[in-house]
């Protein structure tokens, strides 16, 4: 007797499509899990560990750009987010139930990172260069200059202003006058002292136009002593410095000074 073929039954099954938003979501979802579960460490102690391997220094007024791969910012908003929650939640603030405050952990991370302490991370403006073709060696000065900074002691605003001095010499390199403002806000989105602030802005400026001198001149406000500690209102901070033959020559120092005090 010839045995039966066995029957074979076919289903037919349904796959249910994703919107495409909600599968662009789970998909991102899956790679920030992943992440996580391939390492298991926050953002901040991956960042730290690739400094440290290569033995570079990440002081407050440091730019650590080179060590931050794209798309970490966000990522590290995120979890300047979260910690800035329990710093709020050690505050003793209702952030679930006071309006004002439900966001405000996002919010203060967004400024962190993305505006205050921006030049941290963020790599320096490309300053385009131009040939002294007229053979310029004439006094240049720009200023003042917008500053906005924050003090490394307390977190607290710094604001004034910035003039700068430059005398070319024939065979220096020219940069646009908007390139002196963006090398200037860059260097100025950290949390420091004011100065090494300018200092470190004065470095910059002779080794990209290798002048003869370069004078840098900031005048600004510290809210560490008008909105706390003695609550000076009237208290200015300014300082100096000269380099070159700003140094050098006390005419060219008095005519720079002179000047930039008529503005």
């Amino acid at each position: 007797m010839a045995s039966k073929k066995p029957v074979v039954t076919k289903k037919t099954i349904t796959v249910k499509k994703l919107p495409a938003k909600t599968a662009a979501k789970k998909v991102t979802a899956f790679k920030k899990e992943s992440a996580k579960d391939e390492s298991g460490l926050p953002l901040s102690v991956v960042i730290r560990r690739r400094i440290e391997a290569q033995k570079a220094r990440f002081h407050a007024n440091d730019n650590i750009s080179a060590f931050i791969k794209p798309g970490e910012l966000d990522g590290l908003v995120d979890e300047v987010a979260e910690k800035m929650q329990v710093v709020l939640e050690s505050l003793v603030i209702d952030t679930e139930n006071d309006h004002n405050t439900k966001n405000t952990s996002r919010r203060v991370a967004k400024m962190y990172v993305q505006e205050v302490f921006n030049g941290r991370y963020v790599e320096q403006p490309t300053l385009t260069k131009f040939p002294n073709v007229s053979r310029l060696n004439e006094l240049m000065i720009i200023g003042p200059i917008t500053v906005r900074s924050v003090c490394s002691h307390h977190l607290c605003p710094i604001m004034g202003r910035i003039w700068i001095g430059v005398l070319p010499s024939k065979e220096s390199a020219l940069i646009g006058l908007s390139k002196y403002s963006r090398l200037t806000e860059w260097v100025m989105g950290r949390p420091q002292i004011q100065e090494e602030a300018v200092v470190e802005l004065a470095d910059m400026l002779e080794k990209k136009i290798k002048p003869i001198g370069v004078a840098v001149v900031m005048d600004a406000d510290h809210f560490c002593m008008q909105w706390r500690g003695v609550k000076d209102r009237d208290s200015k901070m300014i300082n100096s410095v000269m380099r070159g033959v700003f140094l050098k020559d006390s005419n060219l120092r008095r005519e720079f000074l002179a000047l930039i005090d008529r503005k």
